[in-house]
C-alpha cells in the first residue's frame, strides 16, 4: 500500500517542473533515505539544486524541509511492523508461466501501478479547466471506438444524470457529421488508448475545425489524436499487459470518476438537484 507522501508527490507531479519532477522521482525512488538525509545531500543526489527540491516540497503543501523529513519519518513510523503490500511487478505481461491462482493478486496489483502512473501524468490545473469547460459547454459530443466506447458509455452516463446536454457516437459516419456541426461554446471529447483510432482522431479534427474545444483521454502523451486537443488527460505513458487496449479501461474509468466528481463539487447544489430530479424520472425501473 502506498504512502500519502507517495500519493501526495503522484497528484501534483503533473504541475512540477523538469527538474522538480527529477528530484520527485528520485524522492519516490528512494523514499527511506529522505529520513536521514540533510537538504544538501538530497539534492545532491537528486543531482537538483537545494532550491528546486524546496519549491517541490513546496508545491506538496509542506511550509519546509524540516515538517517534509518530519511527515516522511511519522509515516514510517507508523508503518513499522506492518507487513508490507504486495508490490506488482511494473508493466507486468503474460508469459505463459504463472499459476492460475496468481492472476487476481497480479492484476490487482499492476492496476494499482497503473492507477499511480496516471496520477503522475494528471495535472491539477487542466482537469480544473476540464471541469470548468464542460461547465460552460453548450452540447458535449463523445467519440470512440472499439474498447473504448466502454469509457464512452460510462462518461455519457454520468454525464447526463448530471443534466448536460450529451451525446455519445461511435459510428464513423455520425461521429463526422456531427462533430462539423458542432459550433464555439460546444465540447468534443475523444476517447483513444493510442493513436491508431483513425475514426476517433478525425472526428476530435473536425470538431475543433467547426469551431468546438476539445478535450481528449488518451494512453500516450505523444499520440497523434493530442495535436487536436485543447485540453489533454493522459492517463499513462507505458504499454500494460500484452494488446493494444486490453486493459485500457482501467485507468479510463478512474478519470470518467474524476470528471464526474470535479463537476458535483464545482457546483454541489446544482448538480444535486438534478441528480435527484433524474434519479425519481427512473425510479419505476428498479424493484423497491
Amino acid at each position: 500500500m502506498k504512502r500519502k507522501i507517495e500519493l501526495k508527490i503522484e497528484a501534483c507531479y503533473g504541475d512540477l517542473r523538469p527538474s522538480e519532477k527529477r528530484a520527485a522521482d528520485y524522492i519516490l525512488e528512494h523514499m527511506e533515505e529522505v529520513k536521514t538525509l540533510p537538504l544538501d545531500r538530497l539534492a545532491e543526489r537528486c543531482q537538483v539544486s537545494q532550491p528546486t527540491v524546496m519549491r517541490m516540497i513546496k508545491a506538496l503543501g509542506f511550509g519546509g524541509y524540516r515538517e517534509f523529513r518530519y511527515a516522511v519519518v511519522e509515516e514510517f513510523a507508523q508503518s513499522n511492523g506492518r507487513e508490507q503490500g504486495f508490490r506488482a511487478m511494473y508493466g507486468y505481461s503474460l508469459t505463459g508461466r504463472e499459476r492460475t491462482e496468481e492472476i487476481p493478486e497480479k492484476i490487482v496489483a499492476a492496476a494499482g501501478n497503473m492507477a499511480g502512473e496516471m496520477l503522475k501524468n494528471i495535472s491539477p490545473k487542466i482537469f480544473c479547466q476540464v471541469i470548468e469547460m464542460l461547465n460552460q459547454a453548450g452540447r458535449i459530443d463523445i467519440y470512440s471506438v472499439e474498447n473504448s466506447n466502454v469509457t464512452a458509455q460510462d462518461l455519457l452516463t454520468k454525464l447526463l444524470y448530471l443534466g448536460l446536454d450529451c451525446r455519445h457516437f461511435d459510428d464513423t459516419y455520425h461521429q463526422r457529421i456531427c462533430a462539423g456541426n458542432l459550433k464555439k461554446g460546444d465540447v468534443a471529447i475523444g476517447v483513444s488508448y493510442s493513436e491508431n483510432s483513425r475514426d476517433t482522431v478525425e472526428a476530435v479534427k473536425a470538431a475543433r475545425k467547426a469551431g468546438a474545444s476539445t478535450i481528449v483521454i488518451t494512453n500516450f502523451r505523444d499520440s497523434l489524436i493530442t495535436r487536436y486537443a485543447d485540453l489533454l488527460l493522459c492517463t499513462s505513458q507505458d504499454q500494460f499487459f500484452y494488446g493494444d487496449a486490453i486493459f485500457s479501461r482501467t485507468t479510463q474509468l478512474l478519470i470518467v470518476d474524476m470528471i464526474y466528481m470535479g463537476l458535483l463539487t464545482s457546483d454541489y447544489n446544482r448538480y444535486v438537484k438534478v441528480l435527484n430530479r433524474n434519479s425519481q424520472i427512473v425510479q419505476d425501473k428498479a424493484y423497491p
